[in-house]
């Protein structure tokens, strides 16, 4: 809810949007700061949007406006570009023309088959996210609230998933082999590997094994990368030997991850990648 005055120190409003059957779906709980946390209703694409607007104002009280209207809007905010907002969906309907308001009035809408192509995405540098706004004009000004809504898309798996694998090492001193069950993971997936010592010839402290998120926005050559690491954890303690086998399973379902994102109209990329890192008796790291 929220109040607003229509004219400073006139009468104020309380305004208020409730989408149709929002307690009965899921919440989707997503983070707006360290310590900031909100939930969304969630929905996918192809839904309608429907709900109403309810605007009360205090008894024996009347307000006047010049037009209330509601949109349903898909936006990419790119931060480092000022926050500077790029919509991909903007549905508009009229939901009075100018006229007043005395105690409470309800305005029923409905964006029939609403397209949500793109699933909400909150990252360092990009926001992709679905809001329903209602606008109330009045002289001078308007008044506006937003509600969002959050989207989920769903893909077939893959015919064709092959396993990675690959070699990797220094001349004459490391020679390693690693290998991982699948090259497409879905978020509540295990990640099955194993890493195989070919040659070693410098003296192998620990090993350690991290996820990844590279988040990539705008383009060439005013393009942005940031990474982040969503998990770290030791898989080796100690020197290994030619021939020895190290196994890898990472349960992701424990971690707070999104899908691989390519190329989202033209704005960003998010990819995940895993991280092998071998650390020498000197403290040098081997990636």
């Amino acid at each position: 809810m929220s109040f607003a005055s229509f004219f400073g120190f006139g009468p104020s409003a309380e305004i208020n949007i409730q989408l149709q059957n929002e307690d009965e779906r899921k919440k989707i709980v997503y983070k707006l700061g360290k310590d900031l946390k909100e939930s969304a209703p969630l929905y996918f694409d192809g839904e309608s949007v429907s709900g109403k607007a309810i605007i009360s104002v205090p008894d024996n009280q009347t307000i006047s406006h010049n037009g209330i209207k509601v949109e349903f809007i898909g936006t990419i905010e790119l931060f480092y570009d000022r926050g500077q907002q790029y919509n991909f969906v903007a549905m508009t309907h009229e939901l009075a023309a100018p006229s007043e308001i005395k105690n409470t009035a309800v305005y029923p809408f409905e964006f029939k088959n609403a397209e949500k192509q793109y699933e909400t995405y909150f990252g360092i540098n990009v926001k992709l996210r679905y809001f329903v706004r209602l606008t109330i004009l009045k002289r001078g000004g308007k008044i506006e609230k937003e509600k969002d809504l959050w989207v989920h898309s769903y893909r077939m798996p893959p015919e064709i998933n092959s396993s990675i694998k690959m070699e990797v090492g220094i001349e004459d001193c490391l020679h390693i082999e690693f290998e991982y069950n699948k090259s497409k993971y879905h978020l509540k997936d295990v990640i099955v590997g194993k890493i195989y010592f070919l040659l070693v010839r410098i003296k192998i402290k620990n090993m350690e094994l991290s996820i990844i998120r590279r988040e990539t926005t705008g383009a060439v050559p005013n393009q942005y990368n940031e990474s982040e690491t969503i998990t770290k954890y030791e898989i080796m303690d100690g020197a290994p030997v030619r021939g020895e086998i190290i196994p890898i399973r990472v349960f992701l379902g424990g971690f707070d991850l999104t899908p691989t994102f390519r190329d989202v109209n033209k704005k960003f990329s998010t990819r995940y990648y895993l991280n092998l890192v071998l650390i020498d008796e000197e403290n040098r790291r081997f990636i």
